[in-house]
Order: C-alpha cells, then structure tokens, then sequence
C-alpha cells in the first residue's frame, strides 16, 4: 500500500477516506519543522500540506514521493523549478473557496473603512463616556470607488458585492480580463498607479510571485488618497508591513485590513501599534463547508494522482500537468 503524509491536523473524515486508499502517517499536532518535514517525508509516496515549505532540499529527502497536495490556492511555499525538475506533482485547491473568501475581504474593508475595530477597543477599555457627533467618523462604502488588485475568481466576487453598493469598480490585472468580464461586472482597467490615486478602498487579490513582492510599500502608499484604506486577503509579502504601519500611524491612509502578513505567523510588531488596522489570522476562507470542501479537494487531488480512485491519473487541479506520467527523477 502506498504511503502518505497528512502535514496538518485536517477533519477525520477526511482522513478516513485517505486511509481506504493509503497508509496515513497524521500530524495531528503542532507545525513540523523542516527537518521533522522531512524525516517522516523520506519514505512517502504523497503528501498533502498547508502553507509547509517544500523545496529541493524537501524533494531529496523523499527520493519515492510524486506529488505534494496543497490544501489551498496559493502554492508560494512550493519551490517549482524543484518540482519540475524532479517530476513531482503539485496540486491546489482553488475555485471552492472564492465566495467565503470574498465575503471576508469585505467584510475586513468595512470594517476598516467604519472603523469598527478601532471603536470596538475604545469600548471595552472603558472609554466610552458620551455620544458625539464626530466620534468614530469613517469613510462610507455604499456609493464609492473599489480598486481590486487582481482580478481573478476572487477579485471577480468582490466586484460582484460591489453591484449592491452602488459602487464603481476599477481593477488592474497582469492583463485586462475579457471585455465581456468587464461588461458583466461594470468594470474598468487602470494602471496599478492610477488606481491607487482613484479609489477609495483597495483590495489585494493577487498571488504572491518574486514579481508582486512588495506591491504595496511606500512609494504606492503615497498615491493613494488620505481617506482610502487597504484590505489584504492575499498573500503576506505583497505588502510592505513596515511601510504600511508608518502609513497607517501618520495617517497616510486612513485605516487598513489585513488577513495575511509578510513572514506570518509573526507579524511586524509595529502593525501591533497603530489602532486603525483590523488584523485577523489567515482565516478568509475559515468557513466549516468552505474548509471542509478545501480538504476533501486535497484528498482528491492526492488519491488521483498516485493513481487510485475514480479519477486515478487524472487530478482536479494540477499545478504543473506537464510532469503527469513522468518518473520521479
């Protein structure tokens, strides 16, 4: 029976279905280390991770293992030159978590734009002694101007919400999405700068590549107006956190949201200073059915790939295909 590794503590069921195709070796516990990664990695087949960092030095420990199995859409952590070149499979999650995760980033954009975090804390320290009228004030979502950086699946449902907001939505993209996309969502192209400059609230939505690192840092802060905020639900390094907590403390910009941080789970701890943020711990798409559908999708991705199951050989959601069939190397 072939063997693989469960990298994170996922729902049983999940694991019961694993264990009628495979001999299951389960981390129910705390983050392995890379070394502990790659100790119980050195007899696997497959595996299936979440954000573990798996490289060259990962694939050489584990000279029998043909494919790694993402339990998410981004797959930054996987080194694919390394991949490639040892003919080992990679496979995400995407698609079954775009709406949750849409809901998120706006529920972060509003929450920063009205400043509920913020308000929240003032509460319960005790603060509140009286009404006024200009207590709190924030920036209005209904009727403004939503920038989307990154006009992906996810992108496309936040531009989606914007409709019942009566808001105008302008995005930038590594290129412009279909005419017949744009005229469905009421969309219109900028460049990166000239969205900055025009909208009142952005959202991140981009993978995280060598190319979109820092994205955001000081010099885009500076474009945008001093009442916009800036709402991140893509990848941690995307933004420059030291940037944005300077931002964010002389008020460069009013408020942010953030859902992901650059060498998360640390986070820069001068973000941990300022009051106009609303911070949260990677938990867009932290749904129970969102979650639960990105883990059997993991477990399918993985039984079809080592060549079990009723799609043996043909996997929903190959990163690189051009290695299916291939020796490991």
């Amino acid at each position: 029976m072939q063997k693989i590794l469960v990298a994170r503590p996922i729902f049983p069921e999940v694991i019961d279905r694993l264990k009628q195709y495979f001999d299951v070796d389960w981390n129910d516990g705390e983050t392995l280390s890379p070394e502990a990664l790659n100790a119980r990695l050195a007899d696997k087949d497959g595996a299936l991770t979440a954000g573990d960092p798996v490289n060259a030095a990962t694939l050489a420990a584990a000279p029998k293992l043909r494919v790694v199995s993402q339990m998410a859409v981004g797959y930054n952590n996987f080194d694919m030159a390394a991949f490639n070149a040892a003919n080992v499979l990679g496979t995400n999650t995407p698609d079954v978590l775009n709406e949750t995760t849409a809901d998120f980033g706006w529920a972060l954009m509003m929450a920063a734009a009205r400043r509920v975090a913020e308000s929240e804390h003032f509460l319960r320290a005790g603060k509140w002694g009286k009404w006024s009228f200009d207590m709190f004030l924030g920036s209005d979502v209904y009727g403004s101007t939503l920038g989307v950086i990154g006009m992906g699946r996810i992108g496309q449902a936040l531009a989606r919400r914007a409709r019942g907001f009566d808001m105008r939505v302008i995005y930038h993209n590594r290129s412009r999405v279909a005419p017949e996309i744009e005229a469905e969502l009421n969309a219109e192209y900028r460049s990166k700068e000239d969205l900055l400059k025009e909208a009142d609230h952005v959202v991140l939505v981009l993978p995280y590549t060598a190319d979109s690192h820092h994205t955001i840092g000081a010099a885009e802060l500076a474009l945008m107006k001093p009442t916009a905020t800036l709402t991140n639900i893509a990848r941690g390094g995307i933004v420059d956190d030291a940037a944005l907590a300077e931002a964010l403390r002389t008020r460069r910009i009013a408020a942010a949201g953030l859902d992901v941080f650059e060498g998360e789970p640390s986070v820069h701890p001068a973000l941990l200073t300022v009051e106009n943020v609303v911070l949260t711990p990677h938990i867009a798409s932290a749904s129970e059915a969102t979650r639960r559908a990105m883990a059997n999708l993991a477990a399918d991705n993985l039984i079809a790939a080592l060549g079990v199951g009723p799609r043996a050989g043909r996997p929903p959601n190959p990163i690189n295909p051009g290695v299916l069939g291939k020796a490991r190397s």
